[in-house]
């Protein structure tokens, strides 16, 4: 599988599906959960109202609605409480979950956000080497690329970081 790190707005991605670092409730909150809610419009929030939530480490997905991507794939990252309250399989998960969701929806591109890396605290550096190890190590044969899509310059800097040490 081909993976690959940006600099740029996830909701301006043409893809098959984005990732969305969603909290439990699915309908919208700060960072780049906001920014998806708001890109998308109103019945991405509908969507997600009849889904009814969901739990950390597990993925539904929706339609694109109003964004350049045909799905959304949410997934509820983990809250970094020091890292001894199963902080590192609930994001692999995120990761996992979402992929099979991809997969199960014949998405060949995705583009996933640093999950649980903003408000959520995740220490950067282990976030992003949890989500290239995860997926790197993927085994489905749907998606073909991933993009790990960063916000910032220290982000994409971590996640190349991350790539290299990987691929080495």
């Amino acid at each position: 599988m081909k993976m690959t790190a940006v600099l740029n707005d996830i909701t301006k991605l043409d893809v098959d599906a984005i990732v969305n670092a969603a909290n439990c409730s699915l309908l919208g909150g700060g960072g780049v959960d906001g920014a998806i809610h708001r890109a998308a419009g109103r019945r991405l929030y509908e969507a997600c109202l009849k889904i009814g939530g969901c739990n950390t480490g597990e993925a539904r997905i929706t339609p694109g609605f109003d964004l350049p991507a045909r799905y959304v794939i949410h997934t509820p990252g983990p809250v970094w409480r020091g890292g001894g309250h199963g902080e590192p399989e609930l994001l692999r998960a995120c990761y996992l979950n979402s992929l099979a969701l991809a997969e199960e929806n014949a998405c060949r591109v995705v583009a996933f956000p640093g999950i649980s890396i903003g408000v959520y605290r995740y220490p950067l550096e282990a976030a992003v080497k949890i989500a290239v190890d995860a997926v790197g190590t993927w085994t489905g044969e749907l998606p073909e690329e991933v993009i790990f899509c960063a916000f910032s310059e220290n982000v994409l800097e971590a996640y190349q970081r991350a790539l290299a040490e990987f691929r080495s």
